[in-house]
């Protein structure tokens, strides 16, 4: 299942799909974890030093690598030069799958030990000073959508995004490729403005979205956020002795996580496993081919010089039946 946090900058979204990433290996899920915010935390909040956190490759330096690989054998992609980031998969591509062994997750993820298990951790890569004035973060963050487009994963697999805050992850078609979105919100008009947002853009495309509030004290700040969200609220949670010590960088085993936020964590695997039986495979690859048509007709077409229409494969389906090869180029 692929799992998305959103939210406000500040809300917690960063500590939350770090919580949920822990609580996932805990259960023994096999999960990959990609940072695709902005600001580079999720390795610091997995347990990573400044160092660890800092030597993480980026995926954005690596997309030629990226696009050749996914290419693979599709007669319809002249190059990996003329794919874009909202290039869909036709027969011919390679498919990314979560457990495997492949030159992308080589070059682009590192192991993370965690107490009760290991993820996968890729990171977009960070917005730095030599970035200014010439490049869009929303360049970088096209890597992860690439994989995204091109991966299939089944029930006891999840990939979790910690998207870029605020309304930013609207600004491509990233934002249709989950089973799930878990939007953070504090308990205050500032932190229910971007489920505002989020709830009209997520309206149109059929997106899950359910709100967790965050810093939440009371009865009252549950009832602000319920009256604001309605349905959408799933859970509220609290203060946290164990995130404050990790937040130090002295954090507890994982298991002494307080019992009634790991009841909660517990709700949002409940939830994003009840997703899974929703999952429209059809719709989830028009969505694919919408935003690429888009994007070639608005500035693709252009940029690359080909007709990237001609990419779409009328008769391809992504789903978890193509998860046995038939569509793979041999490595």
């Amino acid at each position: 299942m692929k799992i998305a946090f959103v939210g406000k900058g500040g809300s917690g979204k960063t500590t939350l799909s770090s919580l949920f990433i822990r609580h996932l290996a805990a259960n023994e899920a096999h999960v990959i974890a990609v940072d695709a915010d902005i600001n580079q935390h999720l390795g610091a909040a997995l347990g990573l030093d400044e160092a660890e956190a800092a030597a993480l490759p980026a995926m954005g330096a690596h997309l030629p690598l990226i696009k050749d690989y996914l290419r693979g054998a599709n007669p319809r992609i002249a190059s990996a030069e003329t794919m874009i980031k909202t290039t869909p998969p036709g027969e011919g591509s390679r498919l990314l799958r979560v457990r495997e062994d492949n030159p992308i997750f080589a070059a682009c993820s590192r192991t993370v030990r965690l107490d009760d298990g290991d993820v996968r951790l890729m990171a977009t890569g960070p917005f730095t000073e030599s970035d200014l004035g010439v490049a869009c973060y929303h360049s970088k963050v096209g890597a992860v959508e690439l994989c995204l487009n091109h991966l299939v994963d089944g029930p006891d697999e999840y990939v979790v995004v910690d998207m870029t805050a605020g309304s930013d992850s609207f600004a491509s078609g990233m934002f249709t490729r989950f089973d799930m979105t878990f939007l953070v919100a504090e308990p205050t008009r500032k932190g229910v403005s971007v489920y505002r947002q989020y709830k009209e853009y997520a309206r149109d495309f059929g997106v899950a979205l359910k709100v967790v509030g965050n810093k939440v004290q009371g009865p009252d700040d549950l009832e602000f956020l319920r009256a604001e969200v309605g349905d959408d609220l799933l859970i509220g949670i609290g203060h946290s002795d164990w995130v404050r010590s990790m937040e130090k960088g002295r954090p507890s085993r994982f298991e002494l996580l307080e019992a009634d936020n790991r009841m909660a964590l517990q709700t949002l695997q409940d939830t994003a496993e009840d997703s899974y039986g929703l999952r429209d495979w059809e719709r989830y690859t028009r969505q694919m081919v919408h935003f690429h048509l888009k994007n070639a007709e608005s500035w693709g077409n252009e940029k690359t010089g080909a007709d990237l229409a001609a990419q779409v494969d009328p008769a391809f389906v992504l789903d978890e039946r193509r998860a046995g090869a038939g569509v793979t180029a041999p490595a």
